[in-house]
């Protein structure tokens, strides 16, 4: 049974299905054809309604993706929809999932020249070129809008992997740092099951590079899948292996204070103060290294961002006054200022705006929360927007206030877009 079997065996039909969830009707229609999955918010109602837990809902939701896939490899080139970047992501991502399928087989060439004979192009190209987008994507205000560029590297990574001469070690440590941000193109799109099987590979590729920090910050990336559903135990286990390997890893990089930071969150999700902030003083240690500590591309922690994440961790712990005041710091840093980072900014504004309505503050909330919403719609950011849903799963009775009611509405109309 699939989900629209599992609706009308329920006795809903589209529209009242997505009535009673609070979105459109083409939502559920998309839902139930594979071509998008219901945020976590929307997981739990949505579950609910069809009377399943969410183990067997996401089996459900399984069933149609097994089937666009499976027609995805038999359809041709021209079978997208022009400009449908989504789709043809996919698409190259299936093509890339292929080829590492033979990585683990192959054996490595540690002779540079062969690939550059080949006219494949250096592995010292595919660094440089993957160092450039992630520097595109870390500041496009849209990070949808990096999609072709990253599926074009995605195909020339292909072809290089398929020269039938077996891939050098740093050959495949290029393709476990572009795995890891088609990843991040994925989980900003709010497209987890994508993110996680990339997280997964360049896990896989990195292991096979002896690439223990590329490996390591696989992991963590990975370990972001589970939080963002709400599986914060499985995250620390991830992280524990991630800890593990970053040790082996380059003392002169930040992947052991990443990995440290990021642990914080998984055990402020878990109600753990004292682990939480023992994992933060470690992550502090990242302003200890002298030089290189990131390197922009696959490992970006410098320590800059140590503010607004202690301040998440202290929402996350219901520590409020403490929240506040890291929060409101980390607002008057630069990188924060208006017109910067607009993802940052965006997580720090909803997490205030959470503090308002913790408090009964009905301004605090409308405040934050609006400018967090004006955010969200010029970026188009999936990451804001799950924010500020979790957000709005936190109104409740304070939606009687018309302001705040209305934040409420313009939030669900983001999660619809």
């Amino acid at each position: 049974m699939g989900l629209a079997e599992r609706r009308r065996a329920r006795g809903y039909s589209q529209e009242k299905l997505a009535h009673l969830l609070g979105v459109d009707r083409t939502t559920v229609g998309r839902w139930e054809s594979g071509r998008v999955f219901p945020q976590p918010p929307q997981r739990r109602g949505l579950a609910h309604a069809l009377g399943l837990s969410l183990d067997e809902l996401d089996c459900l939701l399984a069933m149609p993706a097994v089937r666009v896939q499976e027609t995805a490899r038999c359809q041709t080139e021209e079978s997208p929809t022009p400009g449908d970047s989504d789709e043809m992501m996919r698409r190259a991502f299936l093509r890339v999932l292929s080829v590492s399928g033979a990585l683990a087989v192959l054996p490595v060439d540690e002779a540079e020249a062969l690939q550059e004979e080949a006219g494949l192009g250096a592995s010292a190209d595919f660094d440089r070129i993957n160092g450039h987008l992630w520097q595109v994507y870390q500041l496009a205000r849209s990070k949808k809008a990096v999609h072709p560029v990253v599926r074009d590297q995605l195909s020339m990574l292909n072809e290089a992997l398929a020269s039938g001469r077996g891939p050098t070690r740093s050959l495949l440590s290029a393709a476990a740092d572009l795995f890891q941000l088609a990843g991040e193109v994925a989980f900003d799109g709010n497209r987890y099951s994508e993110a996680a099987s990339s997280y997964a590979l360049a896990a896989s590729v990195g292991r096979e590079a002896d690439a223990y920090d590329l490996w390591a910050c696989a992991l963590v990336r990975h370990a972001y899948v589970e939080m963002s559903e709400g599986r914060h135990q499985q995250a620390v286990q991830l992280l524990g292996a991630a800890a593990r390997l970053a040790r082996r890893g380059d003392s002169a990089l930040s992947t052991r204070q990443w990995v440290a930071s990021v642990q914080a969150e998984a055990y402020a999700g878990l109600g753990d103060l004292t682990a939480c902030e023992r994992a933060m003083d470690q992550a502090e240690t990242v302003r200890e290294l002298a030089g290189g500590r990131a390197n922009g591309g696959w490992l970006r922690f410098d320590g800059a961002r140590l503010s607004e994440e202690r301040g998440a961790r202290y929402v996350q712990l219901g520590r409020f006054d403490r929240a506040e005041e890291t929060l409101t710091g980390a607002l008057k840093q630069s990188d924060l200022a208006a017109g910067h980072s607009y993802r940052r900014r965006g997580a720090v504004l909803t997490d205030l705006a959470v503090i308002g309505v913790r408090r009964g503050d009905a301004e605090q909330v409308v405040a934050y929360g609006g400018e967090a919403v004006g955010l969200a719609r010029a970026t188009g950011s999936g990451y804001v927007v799950h924010r500020l849903q979790a957000l709005r799963g936190e109104l409740g009775s304070m939606s009687e206030d018309r302001r705040v009611a209305g934040l409420g509405a313009e939030i669900a109309v983001l999660g619809m877009s």
